[in-house]
C-alpha cells in the first residue's frame, strides 16, 4: 500500500501551486511554478482517481447490508477490486523518481566499430533507422556533423533530435549494436559480424553546464570533404579541447562561426553526461547492470539479417521483424526497456 500521508502531501502541494498561479506571481517565479505544476499534475490526477476508486469500493461494501442494494453491490465490488491493483500500479509509476533529463532534446552520436567498411555501412543504416523513428514521432532530426566513406558508409555522425520526451525514449539506445549479415563487399556470400557504437546524450544548455573559458583550448584547422576531396582552402574547422577532462570535439562545417557553436553544444552535452554518470555511480554501486546506464562498451543488441531477427541482450527480448525495426519501428523495443527499468525502480522502492 502507498502511504496515505505521502499522497496527502502531494495533493496539498498541488493545491498550493494552483492557488499561487491563480493569484498571480512575478515573472521569474511563474516559470518555476508552472514547471513544477506540470510535473506534479499527472501525479495529482492519478491520486484523485485512485482515491475515488477506494471510495467507490468502500461505498459498495457498505451497501451489502442494504437488502435493496445488495445485488448491485455484489456486482460492482468484483469490478472495483479488479481495477484497484491496476490503479495502484499506475500511481506507483507516477511516483517513481523522474530523470530530470527525460524531457530534454538529445545529441545522437554514431561511429563504426569493428568490421571496416561493413561497420561504416551499418552505422549508416542505424542513422537512417533513427531518422525514420524520429519522423514517425514527429521529432525534428538535424544532422550537425557527418563524415562519410567512399562506399556511402558513416565514419562519424552527430545529430540533434528535438521533440517531446526525446531523451526519455532514446536513452536506452546507448551502447554497442552488432550486425550479422553478408556484406555488400563480400563476394563469397559469407556472413560477417560487425558493430557500431551509439551514444545518446541529453542536450545541455548553458544553465546546466558552465564552461570556464580558461579551461578550454580552441584550435582552427583546414577541413576536407569525404575521402579527402573537396578540400576547404580556409581554416574553418574548429577543435575544442576541455583541458580538465581531456574531452575533444571537432566540427568541420563550412562556417567557422557555426563550427564553434556546434562544438560547444556537443562539449556541453558530453560534460553534462559525465556529471550524470558520476552522480548515478554514487547512487548505485551496480549501475553498470542497469538498463539505460549509458555504458558505451556494453553490447546491447544484435541485428541478424539472415534470420530477420533482432535481439536485445539486456532484457532477453527477441523479435522477428528486422525489416520493420530497420525502418524505424522501435516502439516495441523501447516500451519493453522502459517497463523493465520501471520494474527495477519499483523493486528498489519496495526494499
Amino acid at each position: 500500500m502507498i502511504p496515505e500521508e505521502r499522497l496527502e502531501q502531494i495533493l496539498q502541494r498541488f493545491q498550493y501551486l494552483e492557488a499561487a498561479m491563480a493569484e498571480g506571481v512575478s515573472g521569474s517565479e511563474i516559470a518555476d511554478l508552472a514547471r513544477e505544476y506540470s510535473e506534479i499534475k499527472p501525479v495529482a490526477e492519478q491520486i484523485t482517481a485512485y482515491r475515488l476508486l477506494l471510495s467507490d469500493l468502500a461505498e459498495a461494501k457498505s451497501m451489502l447490508d442494504d437488502p435493496d442494494m445488495k445485488e448491485l453491490a455484489e456486482e460492482e465490488i468484483p469490478q472495483l477490486e479488479a481495477a484497484l491493483p491496476k490503479a495502484e500500479h499506475a500511481l506507483q509509476l507516477e511516483l517513481l523518481p523522474k530523470d530530470a533529463a527525460d524531457t530534454k532534446p538529445a545529441m545522437l552520436e554514431i561511429r563504426p566499430g569493428t568490421g571496416g567498411d561493413e561497420a561504416a555501412l551499418f552505422a549508416g543504416d542505424l542513422l537512417r533507422m533513427y531518422q525514420r523513428y524520429a519522423e514517425a514521432r514527429g521529432w525534428k532530426f538535424e544532422i550537425i556533423e557527418e563524415q562519410s566513406t567512399e562506399l556511402g558508409g558513416i565514419k562519424e555522425v552527430v545529430a540533434h533530435i528535438k521533440g517531446e520526451n526525446v531523451f526519455a525514449r532514446m536513452k536506452y539506445e546507448s551502447g554497442v549494436h552488432r550486425v550479422q549479415r553478408v556484406p555488400v563487399t563480400e563476394s563469397g556470400g559469407r556472413i560477417h559480424t560487425s558493430a557500431a557504437t551509439v551514444a545518446v546524450l541529453p542536450e545541455a544548455q548553458e544553465v546546466d553546464i558552465q564552461i570556464d573559458p580558461g579551461e578550454i583550448r580552441i584550435d582552427t584547422m583546414r577541413a576536407s570533404g569525404s575521402g579527402g576531396q573537396h578540400v576547404n582552402t580556409t581554416d574553418s574547422a574548429v577543435r575544442i579541447t576541455h583541458i580538465p577532462t581531456g574531452l575533444m570535439v571537432v566540427s568541420a562545417e563550412k562556417s567557422q562561426h557555426r563550427n564553434r557553436e556546434i562544438a560547444m553544444q556537443v562539449l556541453r552535452s558530453r560534460l553534462y553526461d559525465l556529471e550524470r554518470q558520476r552522480i548515478d555511480g554514487e547512487r548505485s554501486a551496480d549501475r553498470a547492470s542497469q538498463v539505460g546506464s549509458g555504458d558505451r562498451s556494453e553490447r546491447i543488441r544484435t541485428y541478424n539479417f539472415p534470420q530477420g531477427r533482432m535481439s536485445d541482450h539486456r532484457i532477453n527480448l527477441t523479435l522477428y521483424k528486422l525489416d520493420q525495426i530497420m525502418a524505424g519501428d522501435l516502439d516495441e523495443i523501447i516500451d519493453a526497456l522502459t517497463a523493465d527499468n520501471q520494474a527495477r525502480l519499483l523493486a528498489e522502492m519496495g526494499q
